[in-house]
């Protein structure tokens, strides 16, 4: 299949499009300043609180007469671009596709080169996110602003998070076999903060850990400062960085023994300040950047370390260790809150290392889009973006807003479809929401048989009474999965060409698993023919599960600003209660906080990851090995992004 790097099929249209947009542009810009104006976030009330002298408050008296005057002066030519522009979607490709080739060990092709089929299998990661990408004026309404900074500080995240090193700490201890949250936020990467502007793969990367134990030792701060250049490493993406941690036989945290470090880690890395301005005005290197003092405990594993060859026996002390490939995960001996659970699960301050897909969902600002694709082409070789269609094309009404999705993989794209919901309605029918339908190759047999998988990414209809328009769309995504598999699939039961290895759904569903409200959807046939890794059945969660729509009130509250403060709080019921949004309670109760304390279970968790354990290859199956909930775009959206990893191996294999 042709994949479309450009919108249109000519230079012609795309130079007439882009006239016309020209025309339009100014009048669409000050409509969307003049509108924001008029909508504070809860962080612009709090600084215009703090204004004596009221100047926000002047300017935007001052400015809207301005606003005004020349938004009438560019309303004609708004009109007349607007009669170009609209038949011109007529033949509007439904998505841009974007390939910044990378001949590095990390690109595409050479990561079809390092699987075979063969072996003890391989892990795929993914994540999904809702990002809140709109126009500025609409952003507000989730109590998000200034849409483009936020675009370009949430790539460099995403990125710096996947590009880092996988850690993974091994417990020496008789009996504290836990790996408490202080540890973890002593965790440094020795890399600059913008160090993940490079190619990822060409980087020689280490790692240590800074731990204290009894006594309150303080170890070297020599991790702090990196390797020195001559440090021989690995550059791989797979690689892992080991890390040994001596413990104590009192077995109590460190927390307990040093109550400076709890609170070290309670505040992120030096703590917030007071008045702190939104994440997406801080610079390289706070706590949701690479170069931060501060690490998630996603993909650490604990077991038991063999000799570590130097052996002075002392707890905490720092070790440089080079990565090393194919280290075997001791899941088995990983503390979980459920040990009846296969798979680790946490709440993570980082997007997991080695991320190999991401969806993400209300990309809506072409602007945006373009800032997001820039970051993320530092990491992701292959990118699709400004999906979905405009005007009266293919949909019955008219569509101002492209669908928001927007795919991001390290693995070749082979196919790819887009379909727009026909029965959207009230103010989502502005948007062409729909689906976005993938088929990703992730490597080759000896056979020469493709090993493909299969990708969904959407977002499904807002507004919260229309259930059964929800679930007409949940009807149309499998049929049309379905389609799109048997026209993109090149084998036969005798002439198996491709090994299909994975299916996988993800998106923003807007329903959740715990409101009455929603049991629709809950009962619906799509969680039978795919798994929802937090879901124990219809109206049930598993109870590590949390919500995934944060309470949009409390964005800029101190306690939350951080990707690691937010971690902390939603580890805690009492956190969750705080920040989270649950479903709306027709029980009375003395204001929001009131109501949320007579509501039980996590959250809504509207973000789902769900993966198909049928209709794969005979003889293989794909299982999760990790599932985790991200805090590190905490102030750039009101979303948590939520990350899955499937380990995908051959049954007879299994031992």
């Amino acid at each position: 299949m042709v994949l479309y790097t450009t919108p249109f099929p000519n230079s012609c249209l795309s130079a007439l499009h882009a006239v016309s947009w020209a025309l339009i542009f100014p009048c669409y810009w000050l409509v969307d300043r003049l509108v924001a104006s008029f909508i504070p976030t809860t962080y612009e009330k709090r600084q215009r609180s703090d204004d004596p002298c009221c100047l926000q408050l002047f300017c935007t008296v001052l400015f809207t007469p301005v606003y005004l005057a020349l938004f009438v002066a560019a309303l004609p030519f708004a009109f007349l671009g607007f009669i170009f522009w609209s038949p011109l979607q007529s033949a509007r490709r439904p998505y841009s596709y974007s390939r910044l080739e990378d001949k590095s060990p990390a690109g595409g092709a050479a990561l079809l080169s390092e699987w075979k089929g063969t072996g003890a299998g391989k892990s795929f990661c993914f994540a999904t996110a809702n990002v809140c990408l709109l126009p500025d004026s609409l952003a507000r309404l989730n109590n998000v602003f200034n849409t483009q900074a936020r675009a370009k500080e949430i790539g460099q995240r995403i990125r710096n998070g996947a590009a880092r090193p996988q850690i993974k700490i091994y417990i020496d201890s008789p009996t504290n076999t836990s790996i408490s949250a202080a540890s973890f936020s002593s965790l440094v990467s020795p890399q600059g903060s913008d160090g993940a502007r490079a190619v990822p793969g060409s980087i020689k990367r280490t790692a240590s850990v800074e731990y204290k134990g009894d006594g309150g030792r303080h170890p070297s701060d020599e991790a702090a400062n990196g390797p020195a250049s001559g440090d021989p490493a690995d550059g791989s993406l797979e690689d892992s960085c080991i890390v040994r941690i001596g413990g104590d036989e009192g077995g109590r945290p460190p927390e307990a023994d040093d109550p400076a470090t709890g609170s070290q880690a309670r505040n992120g890395a030096g703590g917030a300040p007071k008045g702190q301005t939104p994440n997406h005005n801080q610079r390289d290197g706070d706590s949701g950047s690479l170069g931060s003092p501060s690490a998630s405990r996603e993909s650490l594993v604990k077991a038991r370390a063999g000799q570590d060859g130097g052996g002075s026996g002392e707890p905490g002390i720092n070790s440089k260790l080079l990565y090393k490939t194919s280290v075997v995960k001791k899941t088995a001996a990983r503390r979980r809150r459920h040990p009846d659970e296969a798979f680790d699960h946490e709440v993570s301050a980082f997007f997991p290392a080695n991320l190999d897909f991401l969806c993400l969902q209300e990309v809506f600002d072409k602007r945006a889009a373009s800032k997001l694709k820039e970051q993320l082409h530092g990491y992701f070789e292959y990118i699709l973006y400004d999906v979905g269609v405009y005007g009266c094309h293919g949909c019955c009404n008219f569509k101002c807003l492209n669908s928001g999705l927007f795919f991001a993989s390290r693995y070749p794209v082979m196919d790819v479809a887009y379909h727009c919901y026909p029965n959207g309605c009230s103010f989502d029918a502005l948007a062409s929401k729909g689906a976005l339908f993938l088929k990703v190759q992730v490597g080759s047999t000896p056979q020469d048989q493709r090993i493909v998988g299969y990708i969904a990414c959407t977002h499904l209809h807002a507004p919260p009474e229309d259930s059964a328009i929800r679930c007409e769309q949940l009807d149309l995504l499998q049929d049309w999965l379905a389609d799109f598999r048997k026209s993109t699939s090149s084998s036969s039961t005798a002439n198996p060409e491709e090994l299909v290895v994975f299916d996988v759904i993800c998106g923003d569903l807007n329903f959740d698993n715990c409101s009455s409200d929603d049991k629709l959807e809950q009962q619906h046939s799509l969680f039978t023919r795919y798994k929802d890794p937090c879901r124990l059945g219809p109206g049930e969660e598993k109870p590590w599960a949390i919500g995934t729509l944060l309470d949009t009130n409390g964005l800029y509250d101190e306690d939350v600003c951080t990707p690691d403060n937010l971690q902390k709080v939603l580890e805690s019921e009492e956190g969750r209660r705080e920040y989270l949004a649950f479903p709306t309670s027709k029980s009375p109760g003395a204001g929001q906080k009131g109501r949320k304390d007579l509501l039980k279970g996590n959250g809504r968790r509207i973000d789902y990851m769900l993966h198909a354990e049928e209709g794969l290859c005979p003889d293989w199956k794909a299982e999760v090995e990790e599932f985790s909930f991200i805090t590190q775009l905490s102030g750039l959206t009101d979303h948590l992004p939520v990350a899955m990893r499937l380990m995908v191996s051959a049954g007879e294999e299994e031992a």
